[in-house]
């Protein structure tokens, strides 16, 4: 049995109840057919949940178990809602009530509200950034438009997690949030919010969960009329749940049990907003008798992609990963996932275009490939390579770069210094372009260091980053280039890119792909510190990450493609490395931790227990293969050379200078007798190990990575003289 991927546009409604159940595979039916009771459906992505949530209700309403008016299914978007509505006509279960959280929230507010309170309704502010602002004012806070965003998602954050202004500090801290501003003036401008909107009889977008909920608590009679109305629950994307809408599902439930959750754990990828998996792990604790069904057939991906995404998550650690689904792909084999490494980005652009191009020339629909990336501002470069190469394409989810506002802010700053530049004290002292370029947006909130944290602060000095990255690479090809040649090139490629939008290749951040999937994907940009992101710093920020990069593989049917620069620019230092996710998964990359979760492990780790030193070696290896964390803050380590330092890159270091001189220097001898380069000996990152760790015996010498069983034989005792300070110590050609 199979569940299409793709279905006719207008599908023949089935003749009977029986007949709803045709075609769905043997999990898909359970669920379909399990009708009493909590239910819980795992379900891994490409597995056909939708269509087994809503053959479900279909089944019931035909079968007359249950009636279409008591069935309330809810979601997170409107074009899952919709989808859902769309599916159950065609299936002959009309009137069903398929919504969001919200809608069906404000639809039980505007019934129940004058009987409730009285009057109507007060109106719902469609922005609330203005009201932030005004906050702001009157706490004499001053701040600028994206500040404004990152304190409104602030105080979105504060009420999904039912946080009130005087516990946002603490609440705040305890989740290890990165906050925009100073915590107590946050709580601060969120009291002032809450008053103005009271004053000025308002209410936001979370007020109607807020005041839905207080409602259903405080008036049981109107509790009790909602669930004499909807006496079944469905919800999707149940990973996705805000501890608010959590308590407004329980306040319609009330002492009942008909529910049936569908979620993946694997696919958490929003808890920044308050979302998290508990409620969906915690759902047998809470229903002990609850069916719990897994769905693990993928009729998505091919069994090259699936093969993927289980090696993914194999490496996964924490509570979510515990509960991870094994996909079994129920597609014919396809072509194997590629991996490229590229000089640097616009190299990367300009191979991801030209497969592009090679792909449309083999008959895959522009509509059918997707480009995605971390963050919105990585879109520019592809963009251009898009444009460059005569490939339409469209962006989703977030403005075109020449659109956003601190790009066109930006532009305008850049072309006002190009006319009157020579009266611009600020242009003073700096003569090159990048120089220039980089005087001028600092003026607009461009600083040589990054912001600290995620948020609207930080996107905007990504794309003013962008800009500065396009200046350098302009003057470094065009050495004589002006400000004003630079103005005029952005001119040219923001025109470009104003074209109307047409059908085409989606360009999309990973956040915004969720919930699609297309024929061929592109995964770019996939470097430590773009993937994970530089500011996931805690184990549960990082696997997050993973998980955001599971969701990117799991959108791609037949193509993959997954690619990483050395360096930003051409000529650039080739200093970045490949995301640590795809250890033990990119060919060349070893067995990494795919390897250890199989059970396996690295052919000399046991061979070193014969006594004497490579016992230690041997036995201190094998204790590490449990997760290494770093000394100094205790994150768990995953890149190559931090776990040779066993600290993070960043965290302070103790290591003696001096002894790390006298390391070099020795080294420089060793390599030069034997006739090899320096880092044959030992790499930097050891002798940094050594140095900081100054061992005094074997046993110390031997835990340090990087110094394996042949490299203690033949250098171990010299390096034990060293650090302990003695001298004339012989080179290997003395042996």
């Amino acid at each position: 049995m199979t569940s299409a991927t793709h279905t006719t546009l207008f599908p023949q409604v089935p003749d009977s109840a029986d007949a709803v159940l045709a075609g769905l595979d043997p999990e898909q039916r359970e669920v379909a057919t399990a009708l009493h009771g909590p239910v819980c459906v795992l379900a891994g992505a490409g597995t056909g949940k939708t269509r087994a949530i809503t053959h479900r209700i279909a089944y019931g309403v035909r079968a007359g178990i249950l009636q279409p008016s008591s069935v309330l299914a809810v979601t997170f978007t409107n074009r899952a809602a919709g989808e859902m509505r769309g599916r159950l006509r065609q299936l002959g279960a009309s009137g069903v009530q398929a919504r969001t959280f919200h809608s069906a929230a404000l639809r039980q507010l505007q019934f129940f509200w004058p009987r409730a309170v009285g009057g109507s309704l007060p109106r719902i502010v469609d922005r609330k950034i203005k009201l932030v602002a005004d906050a702001a004012a009157a706490c004499r806070i001053r701040l600028d438009r994206n500040e404004l965003r990152d304190l409104t998602s602030e105080i979105e954050w504060s009420k999904v997690t039912q946080t009130v202004p005087s516990d946002y500090a603490a609440a705040a801290a305890k989740s290890g949030r990165l906050v925009p501003r100073d915590p107590a003036e946050i709580a601060q401008l969120y009291a002032a919010y809450e008053d103005l909107k009271r004053d000025r009889a308002v209410i936001d977008f979370e007020d109607v969960l807020l005041l839905a909920v207080g409602i259903l608590q405080d008036r049981h009679d109107i509790a009790e009329q909602v669930r004499t109305q909807y006496q079944h629950f469905v919800v999707d994307e149940y990973q996705d749940v805000s501890p608010l809408q959590q308590r407004l599902l329980e306040l319609w439930l009330g002492e009942r049990d008909s529910l049936c959750v569908v979620g993946d754990a694997s696919q958490t990828i929003y808890s920044f907003t308050g979302a998290t998996p508990d409620h969906l792990l915690n759902f047998r604790t809470r229903h002990p008798g609850a069916t719990v069904v897994k769905l693990v057939r993928d009729y998505r991906s091919t069994p090259q992609v699936v093969h993927l995404a289980n090696g993914l998550l194999s490496q996964a650690r924490g509570r979510a990963a515990d509960h991870r689904l094994e996909l079994i792909s129920q597609r014919d084999p396809g072509t194997e996932p590629v991996y490229t490494e590229y000089a640097d980005e616009p190299a990367e652009a300009e191979g991801a275009a030209r497969r592009i191009r090679a792909l449309l020339a083999d008959g895959v629909p522009a509509s059918e490939i997707a480009v995605l990336f971390r963050t919105n501002s990585q879109s520019e470069i592809y963009e251009q390579a898009l444009a460059d190469a005569g490939v339409p394409y469209q962006l989703r989810g977030a403005e075109r770069f020449f659109e956003r506002t601190e790009v066109r802010e930006a532009g305008a700053a850049l072309r006002g210094a190009a006319r009157f530049g020579g009266n611009d004290a600020l242009l003073d002292d700096v003569v090159d372009l990048p120089s220039q370029v980089r005087a001028v947006l600092s003026t607009k909130g461009w600083t040589h260091q990054p912001p600290a944290g995620s948020g609207a602060v930080r996107d905007r000095w990504e794309s003013l980053a962008a800009l500065v990255r396009l200046a350098e690479d302009f003057a470094r090809a065009k050495p004589e280039a002006t400000l004003a040649d630079l103005v005029a090139e952005l001119d040219e490629r923001a025109n470009a890119q104003h074209a109307p939008t047409v059908e085409g290749v989606t360009l999309a951040s990973l956040h915004a792909a969720k919930g699609l999937e297309w024929d061929a994907v592109f995964l770019v940009g996939l470097a430590e510190g773009m993937m994970p992101i530089t500011y996931a710093k805690t184990d549960e920020q990082i696997e997050e990450e993973r998980r955001l990069l599971y969701v990117g593989v799991t959108r791609a049917r037949t193509h993959l493609s997954l690619s990483w620069a050395l360096s930003r620019s051409p000529g650039g230092r080739p200093n970045r490395r490949p995301s640590r996710f795809l250890d033990g998964l990119r060919p060349g990359s070893g067995a990494g931790a795919a390897g250890r979760a199989a059970g396996g492990g690295p052919g000399g780790v046991e061979r070193g227990s014969a006594g004497g030193p490579a016992t230690a070696v041997g036995r201190v290896q094998r204790k590490n293969r449990a997760p290494a964390r770093c000394r100094v803050c205790g994150r768990t380590l995953t890149d190559a050379g931090e776990l040779k330092l066993m600290r993070c890159e960043d965290c302070p270091s103790d290591m003696d200078e001096g002894l790390y001189e006298r390391l070099r220097e020795w080294r420089a001898v060793q390599a030069k007798q034997l006739g090899q380069p320096a880092y044959c000996v030992f790499t930097d990152k050891t002798l940094i190990a050594i140095a900081e760790a100054v061992p005094d015996d074997e046993g110390e010498l031997a835990r340090i990575p990087g110094v394996g069983v042949r490299k203690f034989h033949r250098f171990g005792a010299e390096v034990l003289a060293i650090c302990a300070g003695q001298d004339g110590v012989r080179g290997a050609g003395d042996e």
